[in-house]
């Protein structure tokens, strides 16, 4: 009986390994936008996928960002400025776009485009700096693939959302974490609705990746501008050693975050350009070996993990 049940699951996982390496045909007749291409990981996929023959149409927040990536690739690549915050600078996208793909509509849109600080413990941030971080990782999301459904519809294509470890595990107090959890929660929503039409709609869960969003510096300047915010029984409270500990475990995840982007990216790649794609893809070795398997774990033992990354409130000088 084993025996048949394990023979059964090989026969399917083999059948899924091929599905899965089979391509999509007419690669170069595929337009593809992606956001926040202006560096790290939208910035390689732009580049990779310009390789591979597609019609790369990349959103940059600035001009310098699109020249260097201009530069960097061949003259198929085309860029647009876009900033997700602000719904004229989307519509203006949207009709750039569209004026692009014609007819043929847009096979995907990759969400990139995002941002981690201000990380802090909850209690020190205002409702200013949650939104900053939501207004781009999870409004400003959902504001530009709904200005391009039309277009996705036309063409039967894809929806590839950047989440992360993070939307399954919370592990830091600001805007970080509600925001990838609303990913997950809109990207799910909206594959289901999405599969009448032939659409599919997949999510990547990254671990710990080195990126212009994980900088050690600019996050320990936040730290202490926000530090020096607090009321004097809220710094007595939590103390001074809490807060350079916060910063320097911040430094450390840093670190021992991966360099290797390409690892994110391939599996872009996958979601966009596979037969078969999958509805969620974690990336990195700490995503797939830990984050990942800790997720499915009672709530007491994640609590457990968190908390002794945490640094402890000292009661300590302001």
């Amino acid at each position: 009986m084993w025996l048949w049940l394990l023979a059964l699951l090989g026969l399917w996982l083999l059948r899924r390994w091929h599905r899965e390496r089979q391509t999509v045909p007419g690669l170069e007749e595929k337009f593809v936008l992606i956001t926040g291409c202006d560096s790290g990981f939208g910035n390689l996929l732009a580049r990779q996928l310009d390789a591979r023959g597609l019609q790369v149409l990349a959103g940059c927040l600035t001009e310098s960002g699109a020249a260097r990536l201009r530069a960097a690739a061949s003259s198929r690549l085309q860029t647009v400025l876009l900033d997700v915050t602000s719904s004229s600078s989307i519509a203006a996208a949207a009709a750039w776009v569209q004026e692009r793909v014609g007819q043929k509509g847009l096979w995907g849109l990759v969400n990139n485009a995002g941002t981690a600080n201000p990380t802090a413990p909850n209690e020190w941030l205002r409702k200013e700096d949650f939104m900053a971080v939501l207004n781009v990782n999870l409004v400003g999301l959902i504001e530009v693939t709904v200005s391009m459904l039309p277009l996705l519809r036309r063409a039967r294509g894809r929806v590839v959302n950047v989440s992360s470890m993070m939307g399954r595990l919370s592990g830091f107090g600001g805007g970080y974490c509600p925001s990838k959890f609303g990913v997950e929660a809109f990207s799910d929503s909206l594959r289901r609705e999405m599969r009448p039409f032939g659409m599919k709609v997949s999510i990547i869960e990254p671990g710990g990746f080195r990126t212009g969003m994980t900088d050690p510096k600019a996050a320990a300047k936040e730290l202490h501008r926000l530090w020096a915010q607090l009321p004097a029984e809220t710094r007595a409270s939590y103390g001074r050693r809490y807060l350079e500990t916060y910063a320097r475990r911040s430094a450390l995840l840093h670190r021992l975050s991966s360099p290797r982007l390409s690892r994110v990216t391939a599996r872009v790649q996958h979601a966009l350009l596979s037969r078969s794609p999958r509805s969620r893809y974690a990336a990195g070795w700490d995503a797939l070996l830990f984050l990942l398997p800790l997720s499915y774990c009672p709530t007491w033992l994640c609590d457990a993990f968190v908390a002794f990354l945490m640094p402890k409130p000292d009661c300590g000088t302001p």
